[in-house]
């Protein structure tokens, strides 16, 4: 195993924590596409283990496109309701204690940045969503398209960043 250096884990669970209030699934699959790439040392006798597995980063690749998909749907829950938002947070907690364990960091630091990130990144942008439809009219899964461009962009700026 190669020992994954990542020198700005700080700014990468902040940008993982944002994209996981947007999509709840993007922030895990981008942290286990980085891990699945570059295994950590620090990750292998560790419960977060199974975040560098290919196939941990393969299924949540298909999860994630599901949501894609799912959340242009009429009868998709909003995504400040409580389930939402706990997931967001799950979200980014999850994707924040990985990144951070795997840099030699504290996994709970990490975990809490990530969710704490999540929930208002899922709040701003729901607000900023629905501003946008309301002052434009555009069709509101037209913008959900804009804001899926949006989370793919990121998480590839995270990916080639690690």
């Amino acid at each position: 195993m190669i020992q994954l250096k990542i020198s700005k884990s700080f700014w990468q669970v902040l940008g993982l924590g944002l994209l996981a209030g947007m999509r709840a699934t993007s922030a895990p699959v981008i942290a286990s596409h980085i891990l699945s790439e570059h295994p950590s040392k620090q990750l292998a006798k560790s419960p977060l283990s199974f975040m560098q597995s290919g196939g941990t980063a393969f299924g949540m690749k298909v999860l994630a496109a599901g949501e894609l998909v799912g959340d242009k749907l009429p009868k998709t829950p909003n995504r400040t309701g409580t389930t939402g938002v706990i997931g967001r947070c799950l979200s980014g907690s999850l994707a924040g204690a990985t990144i951070y364990k795997a840099s030699g960091n504290n996994a709970l630091t990490g975990a809490l940045l990530g969710s704490i990130v999540a929930l208002g990144s899922t709040y701003g942008s729901y607000y900023l969503r629905k501003f946008i439809v309301d002052k434009t009219h555009v069709f509101d899964p037209y913008i959900g398209v804009i804001e899926d461009a949006l989370v793919i962009g990121g998480g590839m700026g995270l990916i080639i960043s690690a």
